[in-house]
């Protein structure tokens, strides 16, 4: 039978509604839970799916157009409610195992090597039960799914049909689940994430990746990338991403006065060394987060304020800084602290080496979620891999990590570099009294200024340490830390510092906006993609004579 009864047509003993309503709430943790992080496992969330509202509906519209939920929809529905789990566990899991969102395209590409390597390493035998335990996993849960959507469709459905106020709350949930879906974050609340966005959102990655044509017309032009880099003289070329260096350290008054000494010092440092500094705000494509959107936007010149076209992007063949710096005999290096898993993306970026925090072998005390002090990485990079005067020039992309939320615990400084990577990198009691602050998420403005000092700091020390060669450095923030730092209304420009040797590549940045110092200047001088066509044009020797004698009076 599709329609249990009990006196009337429709009606169902109270036992019978009980467990329909228990099914209904044990279909709605399946689409709702949440990541225990950084685990694989998952914890309940009370707040409803938007999926399941979805199947309620469509069990209501075939109940009143049939006079019952016919068993074919419920299997139907049991299906896609199967693949639906699985595709919400993927979307809550991977974040916090791989420190980003799934990205078919990249990790589905890793499937055969996964296969092969466990197949060599584990024998096949146990690669085809481990596959025959997945499909009876997928096959279960299908099964329980359907259970459960036959007990609501028998019991509920029937009932709330003939209830005008049930169908009113229906009413409203759909309404409400809309416009969830829809990024309304006021119903975040009461709603969770609805993973059908990212399932549409992989399906269009696909399609469109698999399309050279769609490729094309989904991503704007790339920029030329037609410098000579006379100006840049065949010096090094290292380009700092500062997690969570915003505007908001000079727009706040109390920021700006707390930040003075350390800023200053960091001025004072590069003067020292002999080089100037100039300095601007860009608009960056994010805030508060997703550091990947304007590391990328940079590297490539492409706006990427849209999150698709930075995966679109990955997708590609597209031109970069890195290839451009190649082709022009520069060895590439990235080099990521924060980064502590597989990376599959990173073949996008063609660096001649990857350096993540498993090669920077940390072995000292952990500071936080991320671990590994920034003054530690950077000098643990440069001994694993030094220069000399006739090593090819090199670009050095670093991200650093110790100014990310929640902005504690802050490592202390080491004046003493070369002690760093020795067995007792701080003074006893030093990094003992930083960890023991903890990672709480409350009072975050202090902790804040604590961070972004002592990256002002570690980065004077580094400025002044002597080294083989000269280095033309790009110092830039990624985004504005979160709001309970930056406040409300908060713009999204970040600061961005270039070092270097006076001369006509910092007048040709001076005649493009930049202000001597690490002062921007008030107004942005455009996105973050747009910074990529500014600093090619002022490596361009060809251009450079024209603006430098304009500009010189400036730098001076």
């Amino acid at each position: 039978m599709d329609v249990a009864s009990s006196g009337r047509p429709g009606d169902a003993p109270a036992r019978s509604l009980l467990l329909a309503a228990v099914a209904a709430l044990v279909l709605n943790a399946a689409l709702s839970f949440n990541n225990v992080w950084p685990t694989l496992w998952i914890k309940p969330d009370l707040r409803l799916a938007p999926e399941l509202v979805a199947v309620w509906v469509a069990m209501l519209a075939a109940a009143w157009r049939y006079g019952r939920v016919p068993r074919i929809l419920v299997g139907a529905l049991a299906a896609l409610f199967a693949l639906l789990v699985l595709g919400r566990y993927a979307d809550v899991t991977v974040p916090a195992v791989l420190g980003r969102e799934i990205n078919l395209y990249w990790d589905g590409a890793q499937l055969p090597r996964f296969v092969w390597v466990t197949a060599n390493e584990r024998g096949w035998g146990m690669l085809a039960g481990i596959a025959a335990a997945a499909l009876l996993g997928v096959y279960l849960l299908y099964r329980a799914a359907r259970v459960l959507l036959g007990r609501v469709a028998r019991d509920l459905v029937p009932r709330a049909l003939r209830s005008p106020a049930a169908l009113g709350v229906t009413a409203v949930a759909a309404v409400l689940a809309v416009l969830n879906a829809a990024g309304q974050q006021w119903t975040w609340p009461y709603f969770s994430k609805p993973v059908t966005a990212s399932v549409l959102r992989q399906a269009v990655i696909l399609r469109t990746a698999w399309s050279p044509e769609r490729l094309a017309r989904a991503l704007p032009p790339s920029p030329p990338f037609a410098s000579d880099l006379a100006a840049l003289g065949r010096r090094d070329l290292h380009v700092l991403f500062l997690e969570s260096y915003g505007a908001v350290a000079y727009d706040d008054a109390g920021l700006r006065g707390a930040l003075a000494e350390p800023r200053a010092a960091l001025e004072h440092a590069i003067a020292a060394s002999g080089r100037a500094v100039v300095s601007a705000f860009v608009r960056s494509p994010t805030f508060g987060g997703a550091s990947d959107l304007a590391h990328l936007s940079l590297l490539s010149g492409i706006d990427l304020s849209d999150p698709l076209r930075h995966d679109l992007l990955l997708a590609s063949d597209r031109p970069t800084l890195v290839s451009f710096l190649r082709a022009h005999g520069y060895e590439s290096h990235g080099v990521y602290p924060a980064l502590s898993w597989a990376w599959p993306e990173s073949v996008f970026y063609r660096y001649t080496r990857l350096v993540d925090g498993r090669d920077l072998t940390y072995a000292g005390p952990a500071f936080g979620y991320w671990r590994i002090p920034d003054q530690f990485a950077m000098a643990r990079y440069e001994a694993m891999h030094p220069v000399n005067a006739d090593s090819p020039p090199r670009f050095v992309f670093f991200g650093t990590i110790n100014t990310h939320a929640p902005f504690r615990p802050v490592p202390p400084y080491q004046p003493d570099w070369a002690r760093l990577l020795g067995d007792t990198p701080f003074d006893p009691g030093e990094a003992e009294r930083a960890i023991a602050e903890g990672t709480g998420w409350h009072d975050l403005r202090p902790a804040y200024v604590r961070a972004l000092g002592y990256q002002y700091r570690w980065l004077a020390g580094h400025v002044a340490r002597p080294r083989p060669r000269e280095a033309v450095m790009v110092l830039i923030g990624d985004h504005q830390p979160l709001g309970a730092v930056s406040g409300p209304g908060a713009r999204w420009d970040v600061p961005v510092h270039v070092v270097a040797p006076p001369g006509p590549l910092l007048d040709a940045l001076l005649a493009r906006g930049f202000r001597p110092g690490l002062e921007p200047a008030p107004q942005s001088l455009g996105g973050m993609h747009d910074l990529t066509t500014i600093l090619l044009e002022a490596f361009d020797g060809r251009g450079a004579p024209a603006v430098a004698a304009a500009a010189q009076s400036r730098l001076r």
